[in-house]
C-alpha cells in the first residue's frame, strides 16, 4: 500500500481536490489515515446485505473508488442472478477497481462503470451504496439522486449513505473537527498536509447537517432512517424504502 504523501511538501497554490491517478495510487493508505471507522462501515455493509438481500436484485456502489464496498457486498451474496453494480465518474478509479476486482473469484457478476452517478439508471435494487460520494455532488442535484434511488429500489430495499457532515453549532462543529484532525496526526499527517488537505477540499467538498439529510430521505420517500455510525463528524445511515 503506498503511502499518501500528496500534501507533504507546501505548494504556493493549492489546487481543488480531484480524484485524479495520484489519488487513486495512494487511495487506500489516504482513506484509512483520513476517515475514522471507515473499515468498521465497510464490513458493517457486507453484514447489512445479509440481512437486506433480495433475489435476482441489483446492488449499486455509487461512487465506488477502488470497490472496497462493492467487494465487502459480493461476499455475502451467493445468487448467481443478482449483479453488483459499481460506478464512478474517475477514470483512473475505475481502471484500477476493475483490476482489483478482478484479483476476488465470485459467482455473483461485478460490473464496473465509468459514469456520473446522476445520469445512470438505478433500477430493481436491493441495495444502494454510496460512500462519502454525496458531499461531492451539486446541492442542487442531491435531492434529485436520492429521490431517484429510492424509486430504483424494490419495496423493503435499503438506502446506505456514508458522509462527512456539519455541525450548525459552531461550538459543536469546531470540537468535530479539531478531533478528526488530532486523528489525522495519531496517524502520521503533518500540519502543513492537514492544512492543504482542507485547502484542497474547500471548494469542491459541501457536506450537509444530518438534519439535511433525514430531510432529504423524508421528502424521496423512505419510510425511515438512522444514523447507525457515527465517530466525530462522519457517519454512516440507513434509509428503509417500505416493504
Amino acid at each position: 500500500m503506498q503511502k499518501d504523501s500528496i500534501y507533504a511538501t507546501p505548494q504556493d497554490s493549492v489546487a481543488d481536490f480531484r480524484f485524479d491517478a495520484t489519488v487513486a495510487e495512494v487511495f487506500p493508505d489516504m482513506i484509512q489515515r483520513s476517515v475514522p471507522g471507515y473499515h468498521t462501515m465497510i464490513h458493517t455493509i457486507g453484514e447489512l446485505t445479509s440481512r437486506f438481500a433480495q433475489p435476482a436484485s441489483n446492488y449499486y456502489d455509487l461512487g465506488c473508488s477502488l470497490g472496497a464496498a462493492s467487494l465487502a457486498i459480493r461476499r455475502k451474496l451467493t445468487d448467481s442472478h443478482s449483479t453488483v453494480i459499481a460506478v464512478d465518474n474517475s477514470e483512473a478509479m475505475v481502471e484500477r477497481c476493475r483490476m482489483h476486482v478482478q484479483a476476488f473469484r465470485s459467482d455473483v457478476p461485478l460490473e464496473v462503470q465509468l459514469a456520473d452517478i446522476r445520469a445512470i439508471e438505478i433500477e430493481n435494487a436491493a441495495i444502494v451504496v454510496s460512500n462519502f460520494t454525496l458531499q461531492f455532488i451539486p446541492k442542487p442535484d442531491r435531492d434529485t439522486l436520492v429521490k431517484r434511488i429510492f424509486e430504483g429500489l424494490k419495496p423493503g430495499g435499503i438506502f446506505i449513505l456514508s458522509e462527512k457532515f456539519i455541525q450548525t453549532d459552531e461550538r459543536t462543529h469546531q470540537v468535530l473537527i479539531d478531533l478528526h484532525h488530532d486523528f489525522k496526526r495519531a496517524n502520521g499527517y503533518s500540519e502543513l498536509e492537514i492544512s492543504q488537505k482542507r485547502t484542497a477540499l474547500e471548494n469542491v467538498m459541501r457536506p450537509d447537517t444530518l438534519d439535511e439529510h433525514q430531510r432529504r430521505f423524508a421528502d424521496a420517500g423512505f419510510v425511515s432512517s438512522t444514523v447507525w455510525y457515527q465517530c466525530f463528524n462522519f457517519c454512516s445511515m440507513i434509509a428503509f424504502k417500505a416493504e
